[in-house]
């Protein structure tokens, strides 16, 4: 599965994007709580801690929005995370 961040995501992970193993079954919930726990402090200076991240950010599998936690994802899905943004 890949995972790509946005934003602050990105700040926090230090990464803009990351190839993530997936166990069968795995649902969304089960792939934020492994990316907090491989990510608990902030990857630089002043960034967001990306647990703090996740827990206000959107989700989106293979381009379209994604609610629900409790989702079987499969290993070829492209999550996309996307932390509120300001401005207009």
């Amino acid at each position: 599965m890949i995972i790509r961040y946005f934003g602050a995501a990105k700040a926090a992970a230090g990464v803009e994007e990351q190839t993530l193993p997936l166990p069968a079954g795995a649902t969304l919930a089960d792939v934020l709580e492994l990316l907090a726990r491989d990510h608990p402090v902030p990857a630089a200076a002043g960034a967001p801690a990306l647990p703090a991240v996740l827990a206000r950010s959107s989700f989106l599998r293979n381009e379209i929005v994604l609610k629900d936690h409790a989702a079987v994802l499969d290993d070829r899905d492209v999550i996309d995370i996307l932390p509120p943004f300001a401005g207009g």
